[in-house]
């Protein structure tokens, strides 16, 4: 029973002890442990008139029978001992396939030096065997009596030795389990990247029949090919963590695949679609920018320089922004027609940025010449709502205080300082109405960071 480093298993070839003196004690005594019956049967029958064995007397045989009875516990402790060194080999060899941290290492060099111990306590075993020949018909009792002592003491060794070797089983528990962990993890994951590159490869073909190329998808199930080959290898030649890991990984590369390829008429449908909205949008930004003249026109008429002076640019880049989003509408549609779906999207998209930038500013001079009119007809509007705004913050921070916290008190008091000097600017033959609504605005905003943090404190505080 040579320990011999761990192997992997297989079924197919079963365990034999390299040395041929074992292979012999172990037939032999394995028939004795078998067949104690039969043996006890023909027992009397040896002794008998008609058999060949000389009768010594009582003692001689009583000796006998003592030893015969060692040397069956001894086969029997034998047998146990190679039976738990083979199971306990295959979870050594279950925990190498997987593990080979230092724990695991370790686990290895400790069954190495128990296989040492029970070559020791088994050349024990067979030497005893070897030196006692129980079937002589002049064994003397002197001679079963040492062969006696002899097959015990080999016995009692059997014995302790896998009493070692159960306590290093056991010990083998959590490695062992980590290990069968991940065993049972690999079959399922490989089947799972083989299904998954098999459904990713029939959605593409469906794509393929309906018109549709996906050429970059095709490319990207192409590169899986050689992950697949190292999957074919096996878990013997790459290991079985880099396997499963490799498994997981396609796996996902794959659904990716196959979720896009299913996605991708849909996909198609949308880019027209989008084609189609853009370019109505554009031809509407074109009608509409043709309206920012007049309001330029009229808020120079009716308004300070520096009320409308930042919108002078606004009919050109307008105009400027269509013309070159619809030159990117027409590469979109050519990318649409050659099937380069990410082109297709990302031209798309700057179409839509330049569109969005386009309405904005746009919009910014209609609204401009509509909140200039309201001022200009009613600024106490503005005015009232203002300071409501201010007063509302002040009664927050004093509330459930004798005196304001003066990083609130603060920027509230300047709040109304800088009110004061808003109003004081619509005074005038041309008042900058548009100065006036801005700095009301930026009041609004610090007074509203003054509520929200003084909110923030108080929610922070004990209930």
């Amino acid at each position: 029973m040579t320990a011999t480093p761990a192997q992997p298993y297989s079924p197919a070839q079963p365990y034999s002890p390299s040395a041929p003196r074992v292979r012999s004690a172990l037939r032999d005594t394995l028939t004795l442990v078998a067949l104690p019956l039969v043996a006890a049967l023909a027992l009397p029958a040896a002794f008998a008139g008609g058999g060949t064995r000389r009768w010594f007397g009582g003692r001689s045989e009583s000796q006998r029978a003592e030893a015969q009875a060692a040397k069956d516990a001894a086969a029997a402790a034998f047998y146990e001992l190679d039976t738990a060194q083979r199971d306990l080999r295959i979870s050594i060899e279950t925990i190498t396939a997987v593990d080979d941290t230092p724990a695991a290492r370790r686990a290895v060099s400790d069954f190495e030096a128990l296989g040492r111990r029970i070559d020791e306590a088994s050349s024990q075993y067979i030497n005893a065997v070897d030196a006692h020949d129980l079937d002589r018909d002049d064994l003397e009792a002197s001679a079963a009596a040492r062969a006696r002592a002899e097959l015990t003491a080999a016995k009692d060794e059997l014995g302790r030795v896998k009493q070692d070797l159960d306590r290093f089983a056991d010990g083998l528990g959590p490695l062992l389990g980590k290990a069968e962990t991940q065993l049972a993890r690999l079959a399922p994951a490989v089947e799972r990247a083989r299904q998954g590159l098999l459904a990713a490869s029939n959605a593409l073909d469906a794509v393929r029949q309906s018109g549709l190329k996906a050429d970059d998808l095709a490319a990207r199930l192409a590169a899986l090919g050689p992950e697949l080959t190292k999957l074919n290898q096996g878990a013997g030649q790459h290991g079985v963590p880099q396997t499963v890991e490799r498994a997981e990984r396609v796996a996902r590369a794959a659904e990716a695949v196959r979720v896009e390829a299913e996605r991708l008429p849909e996909k198609a449908a949308e880019i027209d679609h989008r084609l189609v909205s853009l370019r109505t949008r554009a031809q509407a930004l074109t009608t509409r920018a043709g309206q920012v003249d007049p309001v330029l026109s009229e808020l120079r008429r009716r308004f300070a320089a520096a009320c409308w002076q930042d919108l002078q640019q606004v009919p050109g880049q307008a105009e400027e922004n269509v013309r070159q989003a619809e030159l990117k509408l027409r590469e979109a549609q050519t990318a649409r027609d050659a099937q380069r779906w990410p082109d297709a999207t990302a031209l798309l998209s700057t179409v839509r940025a330049l569109l969005n930038s386009t309405d904005e500013s746009v919009s910014a001079a209609g609204d401009r010449l509509r909140r200039l009119n309201a001022v200009q007809k009613d600024p106490q509007q503005e005015i009232d709502r203002t300071r409501f705004a201010i007063r509302d913050a002040q009664r927050l921070a004093m509330s459930g205080r004798n005196t304001p916290d003066p990083r609130h008190a603060r920027p509230l008091d300047d709040s109304v300082a800088r009110l004061e000097r808003a109003i004081g600017t619509l005074e005038g033959r041309h008042p900058d109405y548009w100065h006036f609504l801005t700095e009301t605005e930026a009041v609004r905003q610090t007074v509203a960071r003054v509520v929200a943090q003084i909110r923030d404190e108080r929610g922070a505080g004990p209930h």
